[in-house]
């Protein structure tokens, strides 16, 4: 590689090609394949994994810990002990049988599969295969003699069953939220969205977790090719770990150093659905509740689940104040510092006179005043997170009232800078996406700096090139700007306000569709005709 493009790819500039030199383990393909020595291959297995004590080696026709006909391996803790007591209680019985060596090795795998009570039945071949199946929670079994072995599927352990979300609640809604198990989130999903149509794709993505990812979409609602732009950037990944999905969604986001998030996250399986639904793909990763949605525009931030679970007039009005937060969340500290401070002439006098009268005994600048209020907040509301959750809510609401009252009294800060303050905080929580909530806080930051220098002409230097940045901003070459840039007329019923169900018969023009039509008009009827995008 040369080194401008090394460089370049470093600082994240430029994303890696799939067909680089890849670092990634051997694939199963190129691992030994399975001995036909039972008491070789469990040699190999106590090898790799370091004599583990959690791994579970249970034999049978033999003594001795590496003796024996027929074996079963499995890690303690990742199986369910219900299926595995079944598994071994057909083993035993079926062990007389599986004991005659004169048995040919094609009937041999064929008794296993024959007696075997588990539903979900594969074949090992190699090393590697074997030791990811029973790290996914599967029990091998394997015969001496035989050249392969059978996986058998009866993952458990300890889980997190499906609870209400705790990031993104309604009033009117379902109230089930994903878990941290893949497996579970897919049914989730299968339970909403009862069609062929809905397909899953899964991968392996890391070095040494070995996390599976998942990519479900809706055949025929979703663009070809940003389907295979999403297997492109996830199949470039080339990495140790992924412990959860933000790194799949720093990995393949379109801009690395953009303030705004081009891939939305969500924990409602509701809303997962629902942007299936419209064209959008899924991205599921093991371990974690948090679903990726992508290619996404600047206003499905603002939208939530239960937009479409109220009659349309609560919905847009809900819709225009989360709207009017994004302004103001962003840009009143900026202005409230310009006026203050360049262009008192555009106050009424009643007004002006009492902000002098309260500024009077401010010691501080304006500019001063407010990053000092600002950062202030932004402490309090991390202490919050980060304190026990007993005590963390008592901790931020007391310490924000006790902290701005004593600073007010002390003469530090002007009481109209804590409102102001406040009020930019209660409108940032007002906005549903979380990622997006925060982009508004680093801008807040910087707009504050520009107007404490210039002024409104310092507000104006900044909001043009975030604007212009967000115009020719994409998400997998969707434009984050659509509807409004470029502009579609049919897609403006569900932008600012969202018109009733009967009027929104066809799905965004945005992405591709195949099945234009979601209500009448001979719609597809293998594609569910509900959902909004959440």
């Amino acid at each position: 590689m040369k080194p401008f493009q090394r460089i370049l790819q470093t600082l994240g500039l430029r994303r890696p090609t799939p067909t680089g030199r890849s670092r990634a383990p051997a694939s199963a393909s190129s691992s030994p394949a399975l001995n036909a020595s039972l008491q070789e291959t469990l040699s190999r297995l106590q090898t790799s994994f370091g004599q583990s004590s959690d791994i579970v080696v249970r034999q049978w026709g033999g003594s001795g810990d590496m003796s024996g006909r027929l074996s079963l391996i499995y890690i303690e803790g990742m199986v369910n002990p219900k299926l595995l007591s079944n598994l071994t209680k057909a083993l035993s019985e079926a062990e007389p049988r599986l004991a005659d060596r004169s048995i040919a090795s094609e009937s041999v795998e064929e008794t296993i599969q024959s007696v075997l009570p588990a539903g979900h039945l594969h074949r090992i071949e190699t090393d590697a295969q074997l030791y990811s199946a029973i790290l996914e929670g599967s029990a091998a079994v394997l015969v001496d003699g035989v050249p392969g072995g059978i996986a058998a599927a009866v993952p458990g352990g300890e889980r997190r069953g499906v609870e209400e979300p705790t990031s993104q609640t309604v009033v009117r809604g379902p109230k089930e939220g994903f878990t941290e198990e893949l497996a579970i989130n897919l049914s989730l999903l299968r339970r909403k969205l009862r069609t062929p149509g809905l397909r899953f794709e899964r991968r392996k993505i890391g070095r040494y977790t070995q996390t599976s990812v998942v990519i479900a979409y809706i055949d025929g609602l979703l663009d070809p090719q940003i389907l295979e732009e999403i297997r492109t950037r996830l199949d470039a990944i080339d990495t140790d770990s992924i412990l959860e999905s933000g790194y799949i969604e720093e990995f393949i986001q379109d801009r690395t150093w953009s303030p705004f998030p081009t891939i939305m996250n969500t924990e409602r399986p509701d809303t997962a659905a629902a942007a299936l639904l419209e064209g959008l793909a899924a991205i599921l990763v093991d371990g974690t509740p948090f679903v990726l949605l992508a290619p996404v525009t600047f206003f499905k931030f603002f939208q939530a689940s239960e937009d479409y679970y109220q009659r349309y007039d609560i919905s847009s009005l809900l819709r225009v104040i989360r709207l009017f937060s994004f302004f103001v969340g962003m840009l009143l500290p900026s202005l409230y510092i310009a006026v203050t401070t360049f262009h008192q002439e555009m106050l009424p006098t009643t007004l002006l006179v009492s902000l002098a009268a309260q500024r009077e005994g401010t010691p501080l600048p304006a500019l001063i005043e407010a990053f000092l209020m600002e950062i202030t907040f932004e402490v309090i509301r991390e202490a919050g997170v980060r304190m026990p959750r007993a005590i963390g809510p008592a901790i931020s609401i007391v310490g924000a009232l006790v902290l701005g009252q004593a600073a007010v009294q002390a003469g530090l800060v002007s009481g109209a800078m804590v409102i102001v303050v406040s009020f930019t905080a209660i409108a940032n929580f007002v906005i549903p996406a979380l990622n997006m909530a925060a982009s508004i806080r680093l801008i807040r930051f910087l707009l504050m700096l520009l107007a404490g220098t210039f002024g409104l002409f310092g507000i104006l230097i900044g909001t043009i090139p975030i604007l212009t940045h967000v115009v020719t901003l994409r998400s997998f070459g969707v434009p984050y700007f659509t509807p409004l840039a470029p502009l579609e007329w049919n897609n403006l019923k569900d932008l600012f306000l969202r018109v009733p169900w009967r009027l929104m018969k066809s799905r965004p023009e945005a992405f591709y569709q195949q099945n234009e039509w979601r209500q009448g008009q001979g719609g597809n009827s293998g594609s569910h005709p509900g959902g909004g995008a959440g």
